[in-house]
């Protein structure tokens, strides 16, 4: 069989010119333009975070209310920041990604689904 770009060869869909589409390109960038930025923000805040725990004893050590001081304040926000981006990123992928990958998935159903039928036709 080879490398064969004929969907026939290698089944009803070929990936292969799916994946070089238009519309999967723009998937692909849509979700990029969102993933890479927020997990180097997210990133970044966590390593702040960690060398100021390391090297920041003093101000880590602050108190801000009570018993709470800047660290613990800033490690619980650890978790705020971790649903936060988690809720961001369901509410973007709701509203962006999964219309985009509908259209794609719609077209490989419909490619499936013309292959099975030329399949009982023969």
């Amino acid at each position: 069989m080879g490398n064969s770009t004929h969907a026939s060869a290698a089944g009803p869909v070929d990936f292969v010119a799916e994946q070089n589409s238009e519309e999967f390109q723009k998937l692909r960038k849509s979700h990029r333009n969102f993933v890479f930025p927020v997990a180097i923000g997210f990133l970044v805040w966590y390593f702040a975070y960690v060398l100021l725990a390391a090297y920041a004893h003093d101000f880590m050590s602050i108190k801000v209310w009570g018993n709470f001081n800047v660290g613990l304040i800033l490690g619980l926000l650890q978790f705020v920041t971790t649903f936060g981006i988690t809720t961001w990123y369901v509410t973007y992928a709701n509203r962006k990604l999964d219309p985009q990958a509908a259209v794609i998935r719609e077209r490989l159903e419909k490619q499936i689904d013309s292959a099975n039928k030329t399949k009982e036709e023969v």
